[in-house]
């Protein structure tokens, strides 16, 4: 377990609230640490104090886990930080035996009514919504009756999420998002390789700058290029399927992951090209030697120090700005914090690159422990272009979510809660422009779709100001009938073509 310095320990109780494994609690305001304790390192990386560090050597019966960077040590009859392993007797055993069924929670719907008899897209709106909508058709679908409600529905609960594949730094999650001047969204939580953006919402929509928050949306959501602006200074072209430009600058590839990942999917290759390897990236850096897909190749740690705030081994934090990789490190020099010449030696070469690929130099270490830069070896050169050439290319693409639980579905029957709970039970399937939504758990109607997949131009809006969504509910005849159905506003599918002289 955790060594603890008892002169150094001011009992703030940072470790007693941090540890995963409730192993350390704070008495008399003194750490105290007890036998389940896995070294995992949160206690001594959350104390401002440095009063607790890691036993050099490991303890008898502890075994050292190697199923994540983390590597608890892991003592006999406990688990590590993850709970997921139990040292059984000297040996890690997953403490859960493998789930081959899927919850039974899992609903899928039924072939049959996988996709609408016709979109919404032109159907019009039928206001108040205690008329049916516009148009509700059948046809038989593999021997059943299934019927399709169609309308364009106005949504104040409406918004556009913006994924843009790029490392490029564009602010902080919850950094306020303008359209000529005015606030429409928000920097929103990264997922992995892409910055995301959130525009509009309710909130927005009925605020004092409701109608460019709808136009914006609109625009999105039909794939038009629309100008975004981040803290009204960091400037982003956006537009679906077409790579986004920040500050003037197209962007060319997606990262094909972060630096840990980098390494781990390009290990061999970099042994045998560069001593060293630091790929630059604002979420992980990662750092070839020592990481653990580096020793898995036979490597040592090198002696090289990156730039950055260390994770766990070989994985280091990176600060976020507007350098390489969406760092704050200017030139690739600058990834290179120092070299410890007891166990680096002259002449190594190391490579620093970023997760893209397409910044990349090469250094060779000086007797005094400083680099120098050198041209780039056929073998550097070679690894990374291999990485870049393995990265997608940079899309921008939008996402349109709403919430149809309002007085919309009046016009879809005469039960409310019955075409909502349809919904969720997946007797009704929800499109919206055609498009296969994702419903959100819990009550009411919430959808996202990729507007990609809409028909195209689906998408309008009125000045309450609000978005109009083309919507769809797809079931069975029999269904519909008992979720209280406008049946006698039911007519087949063919007399409409007829009708549209299709």
């Amino acid at each position: 377990m955790v060594n603890v310095n008892l002169e150094a320990c001011k009992g703030c109780m940072l470790c007693e609230k941090n540890c995963p494994l409730d192993a350390v609690h704070v008495v008399e305001r003194k750490a105290v640490v007890d036998e389940k304790c896995c070294e995992c390192g949160v206690c001594t990386r959350v104390c401002k104090f440095g009063a607790i560090s890691k036993p050099a050597d490991l303890s008898e019966g502890y075994a050292v886990c190697s199923h994540c960077s983390v590597q608890c040590r892991v003592p006999l009859g406990h688990t590590g930080a993850c709970k997921r392993y139990t040292n059984e007797n000297g040996e890690l055993v997953r403490n859960r035996k493998l789930v081959m069924q899927p919850s039974d929670k899992v609903i899928y719907p039924d072939k049959r009514l996988e996709g609408p008899i016709t979109t919404a897209v032109g159907a019009g709106t039928n206001y108040p919504c205690i008329r049916p909508a516009p148009h509700i058709v059948s046809e038989v679908r593999d021997g059943v009756e299934c019927v399709t409600v169609v309308t364009e529905a106005p949504l104040s609960y409406s918004a556009a999420v913006v994924k843009l594949d790029t490392n490029t730094y564009i602010g902080e999650e919850g950094d306020p998002v303008y359209r000529d001047g005015k606030l429409v969204g928000m920097v929103n939580t990264e997922e992995y390789g892409s910055k995301m953006i959130a525009v509009g919402g309710a909130n927005k929509l009925t605020g004092p700058d409701g109608f460019i928050v709808a136009r914006t949306i609109t625009e999105l959501a039909n794939g038009e290029m629309v100008e975004l602006s981040v803290n009204k200074k960091i400037k982003i072209q956006v537009q679906a399927g077409k790579a986004p430009v920040i500050n003037g600058v197209v962007e060319s590839k997606m990262r094909i992951g972060c630096g840990s990942a980098t390494v781990g999917l390009f290990a061999k290759k970099m042994k045998a090209a560069v001593d060293e390897c630091i790929v630059i990236d604002h979420h992980v850096v990662g750092l070839f030697t020592e990481h653990l897909a580096g020793a898995d190749v036979g490597m040592e740690w090198s002696g090289v120090v990156p730039n950055a705030r260390k994770s766990s081994r070989g994985r280091y934090f990176g600060e976020h700005g507007e350098g390489i990789g969406g760092t704050t490190i200017a030139t690739p020099r600058d990834a290179i914090k120092s070299v410890d010449m007891t166990r680096a030696k002259a002449g190594m070469q190391i490579l620093v690159l970023n997760t893209t690929g397409e910044i990349r130099a090469l250094f060779e270490v000086l007797p005094d422990g400083d680099v120098k830069e050198i041209p780039m070896t056929e073998k550097a050169t070679a690894l990374a272009d291999d990485i870049m050439n393995n990265c997608e290319q940079s899309l921008a693409s939008v996402m349109y979510t709403g919430g149809t639980g309002g007085s919309a579905r009046g016009g879809v029957c005469s039960k409310p809660l019955a075409i909502t709970r349809a919904v969720h039970e997946g007797k009704a399937v929800l499109t919206i422009g055609g498009a296969p939504t994702y419903i959100l758990p819990g009550g009411g109607i919430d959808f996202i779709v990729d507007a990609g997949k809409m028909v195209d131009k689906g998408v309008t809006w009125v000045p309450t100001p609000a978005t109009v969504a083309p919507v769809e509910y797809t079931m069975t005849k029999a269904d519909y009938d008992a979720i209280g159905g406008h049946m006698g506003a039911v007519r087949p599918m063919d007399e409409l073509r007829r009708e549209f002289g299709e």
